[in-house]
């Protein structure tokens, strides 16, 4: 699972409004399907560029992902790098590019996950809903300041009422 933090999770629901709003969703387009709709948020990159950065080597995002090397200076490894360096991994994006994440899968109700369709713009925005809601209570659990009693208690000491 991708490392909760503000940026990621902010760029996970700007894209999502963007979609909400009729930004351009075609799964079979690099730089418009899944990955590249979050793409242009963490990169600030183009459809259209991200797409061309693509089609300079075979295979669409889950097999440009398997070959990713972050040091072969191709501009599609490059811009994967970056989305990295938000806290994703290479599972997180080939999951999100297949809406397959087992942990994501868990938050949603048996019909829905069994209902879910890689190409279907809701299906994105609905997974990708449910994602960042998971990021977020994860992030806030993870660096939530404990109450004066909380710290009392993990130091053993006598609270006084």
């Amino acid at each position: 699972m991708a490392k909760a933090n503000p940026e990621l999770i902010a760029a996970i629901e700007r894209t999502i409004a963007k979609l909400q709003h009729g930004a351009a969703y075609q799964w079979g387009h690099m730089g418009a399907c899944n990955c590249g709709n979050l793409a242009q948020e963490l990169t600030k990159l183009s459809k259209d560029d991200i797409h061309r950065f693509a089609m300079q080597r075979h295979g669409d995002w889950n097999e440009q992902l398997i070959d990713y090397c972050p040091s072969s200076g191709y501009p599609m490894d490059l811009m994967v790098s970056k989305m990295l360096d938000f806290g994703l991994s290479i599972e997180d994006l080939g999951h999100l590019e297949r809406l397959s994440d087992p942990e994501i899968l868990s938050q949603m109700t048996k019909e829905k996950r069994d209902q879910l369709n890689k190409n279907c713009r809701e299906d994105v925005i609905f997974y990708m809903q449910t994602w960042a809601k998971q990021l977020r209570e994860k992030w806030i659990s993870e660096n939530s300041i404990p109450t004066k009693i909380e710290r009392e208690k993990k130091l053993k000491i006598p609270v006084l009422v």
